[in-house]
């Protein structure tokens, strides 16, 4: 992994490729919350979900390859950095939050509970993008 931080272009690629997954995985799971919150109401719940699983997937999916190949090439200094211990839980809060938000049925119900659900979803993705921020300064 030692191409990533010699090579000029490598490091700052993957750093576009993490913020653009971060867009798509943020920007699709805000339109379906606020679907979910009863913004919207003409537009079908299950329909406007359909599309942005699709798209928080393909975001994830690249915000986690980008940001593992970043993680890999700085490994020996960032193994013990606290904000990215605190991401890695909190990401395995927010996937965690989404399985029992699907496994209970949160898009067929889209009541309190589903409301509380997508709430804490964007309080923990919100708090992943902090943290790693923070990766660098901690």
């Amino acid at each position: 992994m030692g191409w990533i931080t010699t090579h000029p272009w490598a490091y700052p690629a993957l750093e576009v490729l993490h913020i653009l997954g971060i867009a798509l995985l943020l920007g699709s799971l805000v339109l379906l919350e606020l679907r979910v919150w009863g913004w919207a109401s003409e537009l079908s719940l299950r329909t406007l979900a359909g599309l942005a699983l699709r798209v928080t997937l393909l975001g994830f999916a690249l915000a986690a390859a980008s940001g593992s190949l970043m993680l890999a090439s700085q490994w020996s200094e960032l193994q013990g950095n606290r904000a990215l211990i605190t991401k890695m839980v909190l990401l395995s809060l927010a996937g965690m939050n989404a399985i029992g938000f699907h496994a209970r049925g949160g898009l067929d119900k889209a009541d309190r509970t589903a409301r509380l659900q997508t709430a804490l979803s964007l309080g923990l993705w919100v708090l992943v993008v902090v943290c790693g921020r923070f990766i660098a300064y901690a």
